[in-house]
């Protein structure tokens, strides 16, 4: 009842939350900019992200047989892992939208223009549900025929992996690689983004300035870091975590990401706090 609790709390503030920036940037037309978009996208992706395992782990907590089967087993995996590469590529596609606005301001306007946002968010989408169908596709060709006990709370690749009675190594090498293309490519390009950003940040005049920089994008990389670390270490690394370790490790990435970013992407910006804050006012001038 603990994890019941505390799972719905963390699912209705992550609903509420992301549902507030998708309203609020619809609403507000001076948060129609290449960056609300994304981060609109990003809010809207979590909203799904978060839902594909966390309905289905509440009732399991509450109800005694815990089962799901084949085909719901797969398509949770599918969703799963496709919108979180989709959220790895649109994090990099974020991180080089803020490198234009502040390494090159003065191209922005015509480097970011609305056809070349949309078409950057339909590739992240793309890439991550390709990379998902290479996954759920070789990973539902093999035969189980162990027991048929997931150690997770969710179906995901590693624990359907240990129930395979085949030899899983062609399938660990094709998440190493396939997955890798998405997740460390992302990452790398995200670091430089940003490396970029912190060295433009070293040249504002002004400490005041360079302390407000430095605190965004050294939040921003915080949560960055900690997604595609774990992320890293689940599907890059198989072998170096327990069953438990990995647990604590999906956790982060498929439930407390989701309830972050809203706060680290939007709550703390002040065109957002000031679109708020007006909404609030018109509200009680009614």
């Amino acid at each position: 009842m603990v994890l019941f609790v505390m799972f719905s709390a963390i699912y209705a503030l992550t609903i509420t939350g992301n549902l507030t920036i998708i309203a609020i940037i619809k609403q507000e037309f001076q948060l129609h900019k290449p960056m609300y978009f994304f981060l609109a996208n990003l809010s809207f992706l979590e909203i799904f992200y978060t839902s594909t395992i966390i309905p289905n782990c509440l009732m399991n907590l509450l109800r005694e047989s815990k089962s799901i089967s084949f085909v719901g087993c797969f398509t949770q995996m599918f969703f799963f892992v496709g919108l979180g590469g989709s959220e790895c590529a649109l994090l990099t596609v974020m991180a080089y939208d803020r490198y234009i606005a502040i390494c090159q301001p003065l191209l922005y306007s015509t480097r970011m223009t609305p056809s070349l946002c949309v078409q950057l968010l339909c590739l992240s989408w793309v890439c991550g549900f390709l990379n998902s169908l290479v996954h759920t596709v070789y990973t539902a060709m093999l035969p189980f025929c162990k027991d048929h006990l997931i150690r997770h709370f969710f179906c995901d690749i590693p624990p359907l992996l240990k129930l395979s009675c085949r030899d899983t190594y062609s399938n660990e090498l094709v998440a190493t690689f396939v997955g890798g293309s998405v997740v460390i490519t992302g990452f790398m390009l995200t670091l430089l983004s940003y490396i970029n950003i912190l060295r433009a940040v070293l040249r504002i005049p002004g400490e005041k300035g360079r302390q407000k920089a430095f605190s965004t994008c050294g939040s921003h990389l915080i949560v960055v870091t900690i997604f595609f670390g774990t992320i890293i270490v689940t599907y890059m690394l198989p072998g170096s975590t327990s069953y438990e370790q990995k647990k604590v490790l999906s956790v982060m990435y498929g439930v407390m990401t989701p309830l972050i970013n809203p706060v680290i992407y939007s709550f703390r910006n002040t065109d957002f706090q000031k679109a708020i804050n007006k909404r609030i006012s018109q509200r009680r001038l009614r």
